[in-house]
């Protein structure tokens, strides 16, 4: 749910104003081991919500990244040049270094690099980013800047385009709202599943349900969640639930996330229903994005004087 605040609703209106690339990013995905049995559908599932909440065919790229081979044949030329130290520095893999170490992996060191290569590959201008994803973005621009300097003017250097949702903790309000941490909605949650998280989120001492992010940190990230998928106003939020305790206030906000909901999940389960669209869609979006990365990667072999696609011929 965090995700569809901070990056799918900004995309469905982003796509009105540029053309744009939507990935399915499953390649990224196996930087934690992933069930063979469902993995596919987790793809899937990706695919059908960007099509419920709004991403359009007709007017964007929308494709599975494995399915294009040159996000890992850019990625391994940009391997080439990237610096252990400056990938060391990140700071979600530091974050993730510490959470993760005994399944510490290359794809994780190596994340900022492959996700150069599926923004690089498109001539990308901006890339809509929350401010968490600012380090790996501007890891992009660098490594762009130095293929250019090294070999030719190749990459376009892409500007950031900061989402202006504000930042959606966890239930547990601690962290920022993450699959890896179990603290998120998911979009594909059924309306029980969202009712059983937010009873059981974390709230603050005291019984007021005030804006305060200093002193009331937990109820503050529902009050704004309450604003967000409701459109009230915080100010008259508090104003509703003046002397009235947790629980009612909770389940009220289950209801206010079901209501919005409501109509993807219905979306959702039309695009599950008609597979052949499902396919039509990504194969249609898997040949556009291969025709317009391969005369990037045409480029960029031609940047380093050696095209090995042709050593044959």
């Amino acid at each position: 749910m965090g995700n569809y605040l901070g990056a799918i609703k900004n995309w469905v209106e982003l796509q009105n104003q540029h053309r744009s690339v939507f990935c399915v990013v499953d390649l990224h995905a196996l930087t934690v081991p992933q069930d063979p049995k469902t993995f596919r559908e987790k793809i899937l599932s990706i695919a059908k919500i960007y099509l419920a909440a709004g991403i359009d065919p007709e007017k964007s790229i929308i494709f599975i990244q494995s399915h294009v081979k040159e996000h890992a044949e850019l990625c391994w030329i940009l391997n080439t040049i990237s610096r252990i130290p400056e990938l060391e520095r990140m700071t979600q893999f530091k974050e993730k270094a510490e959470r993760h170490k005994k399944d510490l992996n290359m794809g994780l060191f190596d994340y900022p690099v492959l996700m150069a290569a599926d923004i690089l590959l498109y001539k990308t201008n901006a890339v809509p980013v929350g401010e968490d994803q600012l380090p790996h973005l501007e890891e992009t621009r660098h490594l762009a800047r130095k293929f250019n300097s090294t070999f030719a003017p190749v990459f376009k250097i892409p500007e950031p385009l900061l989402s202006k949702t504000p930042r959606l903790m966890g239930l547990d309000a601690d962290q920022k709202m993450s699959k890896s941490r179990g603290n998120a909605i998911f979009l594909s949650d059924s309306k029980d599943d969202v009712a059983r998280k937010i009873k059981t989120a974390i709230t603050d001492s005291g019984k007021e349900i005030v804006y305060d992010l200093e002193n009331k940190p937990a109820v503050s990230n529902l009050l704004m969640m309450y604003h967000l998928f409701s459109g009230e106003s915080i100010k008259d939020i508090e104003e509703k639930y003046q002397g009235k305790g947790y629980m009612e206030f909770k389940n009220d906000l289950a209801e206010v996330v079901n209501n919005f909901l409501n109509p993807i999940r219905e979306a959702r389960d039309e695009f599950a229903k008609d597979k052949d669209y499902l396919a039509l869609v990504l194969k249609q979006g898997t040949e556009k994005a291969a025709e317009e990365s391969e005369k990037v990667m045409k480029e960029a072999r031609k940047a380093m004087r050696y095209d090995y696609s042709k050593i044959f011929h």
